[in-house]
């Protein structure tokens, strides 16, 4: 489901954060030895603030395949019928990974501020559900 700022979402899941605190203002590099944990329940409610798309991460394979058909479609008229065919046959070797890549979806996180104060910043949408 595709979030946007101001949208009301609830959790889908139980969520139990874990790990060191830091307190709100601090520079990031500051570290207390202070660990805790808090456990939110699903259906807790908030309102989106921010939603990130993050970019689909290309493979070696997928800039490969890339590259090669812009070769092939650049000067595939001008190679040498072997070359050519050798060309081809190396892009129809990487096409599957191609597919899966376009298949992809993009990775989406979201900051949801909940109705009880706390804020979920970097959080996978798939943890929401709209309200």
């Amino acid at each position: 489901m595709a979030f946007h700022h101001g949208q009301r979402v609830k959790l889908a899941a139980d969520v139990r954060l874990a790990g060191s605190l830091t307190v709100a203002g601090d520079s990031p590099d500051a570290t207390d030895d202070v660990g805790g944990s808090l456990s939110l329940a699903s259906g807790t409610e908030g309102t989106v603030e921010r939603v990130v798309e993050h970019a689909k991460e290309e493979s070696h394979e997928v800039r490969e395949y890339l590259r090669l058909t812009s070769l092939l479609d650049g000067f595939g008229a001008q190679m040498p019928p072997a070359s050519r065919s050798r060309l081809e046959e190396q892009i129809g070797s990487l096409e599957a990974d191609w597919l899966a890549y376009q298949e992809q979806r993009p990775h989406v996180t979201v900051r949801v501020r909940l109705d009880n104060g706390f804020v979920l910043d970097g959080t996978p949408e798939a943890l929401f559900a709209a309200a």
